[in-house]
């Protein structure tokens, strides 16, 4: 049986795959697991969502799962995933469940759990809760059933705790800020300003279908054109939950989230805050920014794809900075997970203390040719560890040194080997690339 939780938590077709009954179910199983392992009595929950349509729906069910099984509930309203993971710790509730399906189509939803503290559960008690689903849980009677009250400062709360995460003001500063018609369209123009910059917000104004529609980070067009129109500084694109935050400079260039966290790694190193001088990335990033932290006395820990490893490595090194290439970038000191608001404003501070713009910053960091190829196979693991596969990874990388690198992995869900190749030049990565699809093909 296919696992229930994702690598973010549990998504699909909202009213189809993700139900109501499923969501009520997946509420009270969370409920009595986590707080087995709480040290509460009785037990408090936050809740939040993102402005899609379904999320109404969901958030009934949730909250019925959840006050059914004795759970006090919290309603903080529509918020970013990484305000919920925060005011799970600032409100001192036992668990956060987060109503979202990020970047996905309005169609879709999801629901991640947040442990206490705010942290993302870790696969054993995913399974835990997972196993729990279907069976009889407490049903707890008169007083003892779960209250339910929102939380009307919710939205002040986080936005103060990001204005204190900022180390400097950012007055002069022009920003314009997509914001996908998603969780951050009221919180990031509002915050942006009260840290001191100059804002034209873009695609906020969310009606529950519109999230995630030809705008936000997977849409970068209309900001680039913005960021130009308006003569800005910078542009900044949050995804449908604002956990992910991409760039675009005073000229409409991409900046990705490689380059951010060349330029966080930079200023953090000189401040004293990067921790053993290190950063995490996966193990997709691009190798311009392992070129360029090591041009700088930067280690790179890389880890496999997902924030949720990025999230492991840096708290088992106890590090203070990692990411991921599409714009999930941590914190620890501020956050326990990827932060779209806490990114960007982190990554402005840096232009209003240096007096540079953002094209000068990310320069630091050149991003080399990147081909990926995804190749569908009968037997993924089988293709992947073949012996002639793995003598042409070899050879090409041979090839390429220390200026190129080779990516070839099975994928996580689908009969598909993924097949990357950086290099100097974009056709020096075709090339090779298209001998590893060869290989691949004629295995699989």
């Amino acid at each position: 049986m296919a696992r229930l939780f994702g690598t973010d938590g549990v998504r699909g077709l909202a009213n189809a795959d993700l139900s109501p009954e499923l969501a009520l179910s997946l509420a009270s199983a969370a409920a009595e697991v986590l707080s087995e392992h709480s040290e509460s009595r009785r037990p408090v929950a936050v809740v939040g969502r993102d402005p899609r349509a379904s999320g109404e729906m969901l958030e009934a069910a949730v909250t019925a799962g959840l006050s059914a099984a004795g759970t006090d509930v919290l309603l903080v309203g529509v918020l970013p995933t990484p305000a919920v993971a925060y005011l799970v710790g600032e409100l001192d509730a036992d668990f956060g469940v987060m109503i979202s399906a990020s970047h996905n189509p309005m169609p879709d939803n999801g629901i991640k759990l947040f442990a206490q503290g705010g942290h993302k559960l870790p696969d054993a008690l995913e399974d835990e809760i997972t196993a729990r689903l279907g069976k009889a849980v407490r049903r707890p009677t008169g007083g003892a059933i779960g209250r339910v009250r929102p939380v009307a400062d919710a939205d002040s709360r986080y936005a103060d705790h990001l204005l204190v995460a900022t180390p400097q003001r950012l007055d002069g500063l022009r920003v314009v800020v997509d914001c996908s018609h998603g969780a951050a369209s009221f919180v990031a123009p509002d915050v942006f300003r009260r840290a001191g910059a100059e804002v034209v917000a873009l695609h906020a104004d969310p009606d529950g279908r519109n999230i995630n529609d030809d705008c936000g980070s997977t849409h970068m067009d209309h900001l680039r054109a913005a960021v130009l129109r308006h003569q800005a500084d910078v542009g900044i694109a949050h995804d449908g939950d604002a956990d992910r935050c991409l760039a675009v400079d005073e000229a409409g260039g991409l900046v990705d989230g490689d380059q951010i966290l060349a330029v966080l790694a930079l200023a953090l190193r000189e401040a004293g805050e990067l921790a053993e001088d290190t950063l995490v990335a996966t193990v997709m990033s691009n190798l311009g920014l392992h070129l360029a932290m090591r041009e700088n006395g930067i280690t790179l820990r890389t880890t496999a794809v997902g924030d949720r490893y990025v999230l492991e490595e840096l708290r088992a090194g106890g590090l203070s900075l990692g990411g991921e290439q599409s714009g999930h970038v941590v914190l620890p000191s501020h956050a326990t997970t990827g932060d779209g608001l806490l990114t960007a404003l982190r990554l402005m501070a840096r232009m209003a203390s240096t007096g540079k713009p953002l094209s000068h910053l990310a320069s630091v960091m050149r991003r080399l040719p990147q081909v990926l190829i995804n190749v569908t196979v009968a037997n993924k693991a089988a293709v992947a560890e073949a012996p002639e596969v793995a003598a042409a990874v070899a050879e090409v990388s041979a090839e390429l040194g220390e200026n190129g690198r080779v990516l070839l992995r099975p994928s996580g869900t689908e009969q598909i080997v993924r097949v990357m190749v950086e290099a100097t030049s974009q056709d020096i990565a075709d090339a090779a690339a298209r001998r590893l699809v060869d290989v691949v093909s004629s295995v699989g």
